[in-house]
């Protein structure tokens, strides 16, 4: 017998954005722009290994769907992830995959190792170096997990003594949660999150390795991790 109820709306929207995911290349563009940065079309079409054509109209789905925004500068276009939402949406999901996921050579071991040691999460620091600074931070109360992420007054002087600006206007949460895909625990993300890891990548503290998200840290990173946060050279490798 056929049912005669109308369809929800809610359920026929939310079947259609999770279509915008359910595809192996505009997945692969996802990923990739999780490094936060805005990359070309034919960059992404290289790093999905698909035609520049193809890659066109996979993102012209993902930018109507919200999940991209599109920038053009001369005759380049390029695209980056929407806002913070769904870079958070992008790892979480990838958080339920994570353990899935089997190297098939030696190279894309040795890159998935690093990925696990520390990488860029859009615009915070996550693997076990993201684990390990958000460790530090909540041992040193300041940082607090009792009831989601909150920085506490000693955590805002820590920023401030540190050079560290914190742009407190901003409509994102200060200090939140992020599910680390590898590590299976949260990571400090929010507004101080993306703070920490500027000014980590700006002064040398870390650095990019490879063309994925990747980062390592560097000797003057592991003194600076050290005297203001506690944190072990040998915690970070």
């Amino acid at each position: 017998m056929t049912s005669t109820e109308p369809r929800n709306p809610q359920a026929t929207q939310l079947a259609r954005f999770a279509g915008l995911i359910a595809d192996e290349t505009r997945a692969a563009c996802l990923l990739a722009l999780l490094d936060g940065r805005a990359w070309t079309a034919s960059e992404l079409a290289r790093h999905a290994g698909v035609a520049a054509s193809t890659l066109s109209e996979h993102l012209g789905k993902l930018v109507a769907g919200g999940l991209l925004a599109e920038e053009r500068q001369g005759r380049h276009r390029y695209v980056r992830l929407a806002d913070a939402r769904v870079a958070q949406l992008v790892e979480e999901l990838s958080a339920q995959v994570g353990a899935q996921a089997r190297p098939r050579n030696l190279r894309e071991s040795s890159a998935g190792s690093a990925m696990a040691r520390g990488r860029t999460c859009y615009d915070h620091l996550a693997g076990r170096l993201g684990i390990v600074v958000t460790d530090a931070m909540t041992t040193r109360l300041l940082l607090s997990q009792d009831a989601g992420f909150a920085l506490t007054d000693a955590g805002l002087a820590w920023f401030d003594s540190a050079g560290i600006g914190l742009d407190r206007s901003s409509r994102r949460p200060l200090a939140r949660g992020c599910l680390d895909w590898t590590e299976r625990r949260p990571h400090l993300a929010g507004v101080a999150g993306a703070a920490l890891c500027r000014h980590a990548l700006a002064v040398g503290w870390c650095v990019r390795i490879g063309s994925e998200r990747a980062v390592k840290v560097t000797p003057s990173g592991e003194r600076a991790l050290g005297e203001l946060l506690g944190i072990q050279a040998t915690a970070l490798q």
